[in-house]
């Protein structure tokens, strides 16, 4: 499991950003990209900038498919309002994104076989699909049975981040409520992220 999330992290130097601000991530040690000639730096065309914010948001919320990730777009445009909003609106209702946020696991991958395993409900009823929409008020909780796992015990007690505004922590019961459908302000990226350049890439 690190072995694969360690590999996952690597995209942080391929897009040249510490994505979830991971003080062990490997671009704190090599900011360049991997590769023979990771270390040129060349001029990136407007196409260019879009696809590494695409990407990069596909990674952030746990390397999400191609066709799952246009499906979230096409939903942000549906809906009224800023596209750009409604598109980080939606990824960060994730469950699996929720999940980590809440500090019920230690990364977002973690979190997506947590999820996978059943070891959440999402008011009072067990939820095994990472990419459950939890709307604003629902309350998460880790079942009772996976309340005294290593990894769980680990993750809550860990300094390294805070919880975002939007979820309601209680440490103790291990309960998360989602208070409200953050907007791309109030989602704390470590990163530099353009939801408004994935949009444009899409719509081209």
């Amino acid at each position: 499991m690190k072995s694969i999330v360690a590999a996952k992290k690597k995209n942080s130097r391929r897009y040249g950003d510490n994505l979830w601000g991971d003080a062990n991530s490997p671009y704190n040690r090599r900011s360049y990209r991997p590769g023979q000639h990771g270390q040129r730096k060349a001029k990136i065309t407007d196409y260019g900038q879009q696809l590494i914010a695409k990407q990069k948001l596909k990674v952030y919320y746990g390397n999400i498919s191609e066709k799952q990730f246009h499906k979230y777009y096409a939903e942000a445009i549906r809906r009224t309002g800023d596209s750009a909003e409604n598109l980080v609106g939606l990824l960060e209702s994730r469950l699996d994104n929720l999940v980590y946020k809440s500090k019920f696991a230690s990364t977002v991958f973690a979190a997506r076989q947590f999820v996978n395993h059943g070891h959440v409900t999402v008011n009072g009823k067990k939820v095994n699909i990472p990419s459950y929409m939890v709307k604003a008020g629902d309350v998460i909780e880790v079942r009772e049975k996976s309340k005294k796992l290593a990894c769980v015990l680990a993750a809550i007690e860990s300094q390294t981040r805070d919880w975002p505004e939007y979820l309601e922590v209680d440490a103790k019961k291990l309960t998360a409520k989602y208070t409200f459908v953050p907007k791309f302000q109030d989602i704390p990226y470590a990163a530099v992220m353009e939801p408004n350049l994935v949009i444009e890439y899409y719509s081209r």
